[in-house]
């Protein structure tokens, strides 16, 4: 066939016709143009991803910014709860260097300080700008979204101004954060551009005309800086929150975020009084204390006015809705049979003794070792909570019970707080898989848990990671671990 060889198509090839001979020249430049093709795709997508370097600035002077604007970012630092991630214990604040387990590996978060070398030093305001709307930094390298930027888009300029100002007057510290720790293909940050193309919604934040001014400003406060959903939301395989399941649970630093729209296992359902003293105060006499990673927000929260508290309960209150007939009943019921038309102060203790109880194995555990303190003969914050009250004993997963018998909760340094002793050196994990199941039965209508006595296991050694916090206090702040430079010294 003319000068050259003739292809024969092979019984396995699928464009082209068993038997069939082909010109080599013909099949070439088809091999040519899908070539073109492919290169022309990655191309295409490699522009879509690149990012350039914007250019470093000189080192800002920290009298340039408004005392004023200083301030306000301070308070907007609280409400993002800067501090906890970007603070190692017993170091500087902002450094850095935090590790954050994740399904995909172990990310350290970085330096936020105005260190020009490890930290932001050279970041203009513009650089600023993109990594907390689009999730890139300035050398034009993605971001990972352990830093919740899928949230922080919704921040207006202004806002972000005020944060930049805040950050770039603390305390410069050199420290240069390890290297993540993810295998292939986690760490080609490259592949963000992909997760940033299905999962980022830019912002800013757009009010809604039908609610109120109040309404619009909590939903502001707890979608955007305060990412609410980054904890409080389930995620999908990739690590995206799921929209489709709102607010509906999730999970921090080894501590269950509970559902906070109509699912919340609450047994008096929230209300936007209740949800703004809890925020204001760190705890309610119908549903506890703060603790685990909510600590550090009801803390931070301290510096926010009363206004934008009252927002922000106003809105999650929204979401929840109101709650159907049959648990509005329960609550009527748990109130008069708690409190009998008192306060939690008035009511009477609880003899908190049942018929059979005699039989089950975590009674007897249950009777020398917590209800002593929590039949309500001491009003909270530093009693106990009466555990028919309790979002912990009533919830789904009974992560949260574990880590608080098993490692309490330890006292703020300095400061009156809510403590509990730990119980780790005295129930085995039998006697505290007894006991969970004892206030189980004892004090929920819901099924009971599963594998309790293997989770026990698993958060005692370790393997499965606990932070744990004062309650109501902010573990990564200056007072509790000698850390400088926090939201504490814009005011003084």
């Amino acid at each position: 066939m003319g000068g050259g060889t003739a292809i024969r198509a092979s019984a396995g090839s699928a464009l082209i016709p068993k038997g069939e001979e082909v010109d080599p020249v013909r099949f070439i430049r088809f091999l040519a143009v899908v070539l073109i093709l492919i290169l022309i795709v990655a191309a295409g997508l490699f522009a879509i991803a690149w990012r350039g370097e914007i250019e470093p600035v000189a080192a800002v002077d920290p009298s340039s910014f408004n005392e004023d604007l200083v301030a306000q970012g301070a308070q907007l630092a609280a409400v993002g709860n800067c501090i906890a991630c970007h603070t190692v214990p017993g170091q500087p604040a902002f450094a850095g260097g935090l590790a954050i387990p994740t399904p995909f590996g172990t990310i350290y978060s970085t330096n936020i300080t105005p260190d020009p070398e490890s930290g932001i030093g050279h970041w203009s305001e513009e650089a600023f700008q993109r990594a907390m709307r689009e999730g890139v930094d300035r050398q034009g390298r993605y971001l990972y979204p352990a830093f919740p930027y899928d949230h922080f888009t919704l921040i207006t300029d202004e806002d972000n101004r005020a944060l930049y100002a805040f950050l770039m007057t603390r305390e410069p510290v050199r420290s240069p954060p390890p290297q993540n720790d993810l295998p292939f293909p986690f760490n080609m940050r490259m592949i963000l551009a992909g997760w940033n193309l299905l999962f980022l919604d830019k912002g800013p934040f757009q009010p809604d005309t039908a609610q109120s001014e109040e309404w619009n400003r909590g939903a502001y406060l707890a979608e955007g800086l305060g990412h609410c959903g980054a904890c409080h939301t389930p995620r999908n395989r990739f690590g995206a929150v799921d929209s489709d399941r709102h607010f509906g649970g999730g999970e921090a630093e080894g501590w269950q975020a509970y559902a906070i729209n109509a699912t919340s296992p609450a047994p008096i359902p929230w209300d936007a009084d209740s949800l703004a003293f809890y925020l204001r105060h760190g705890w309610h006499e119908w549903h506890g204390v703060s603790r685990g990673p909510m600590a550090e927000v009801t803390g931070n929260l301290g510096l926010l006015p009363d206004r934008d508290i009252a927002a922000i309960a106003t809105y999650v209150a929204s979401v929840m809705g109101e709650p159907d007939q049959t648990r509005r009943e329960r609550a009527e019921q748990l109130k008069a049979e708690i409190f009998q038309g008192q306060t939690a102060v008035q009511a009477a203790p609880a003899t908190d003794t049942q018929a059979g109880d005699a039989q089950h194995p975590g009674a007897a555990i249950y009777a020398s070792a917590c209800a002593g303190c929590h039949n309500g003969s001491k009003p909270l914050p530093f009693g106990g909570l009466r555990f028919s009250l309790s979002t912990a004993v009533n919830a789904p997963n009974p992560q949260n019970i574990v880590n608080v018998v098993l490692f309490g909760l330890p006292p703020s340094d300095g400061e009156a707080s809510a403590v509990m002793p730990a119980f780790a050196n005295v129930l085995d994990d039998h006697q505290m898989a007894d006991l969970l199941a004892y206030m189980r039965e004892r004090y929920s209508e819901a099924p009971a848990w599963e594998d309790v006595a293997d989770l026990v296991a698993r958060t005692r050694s370790g393997q499965y990671k606990v932070a744990v916090r004062p309650a109501d206090g902010i573990e990564r702040g200056p007072e509790n671990v000698g850390a400088s430079g926090g939201a504490e010294d814009a005011e003084d």
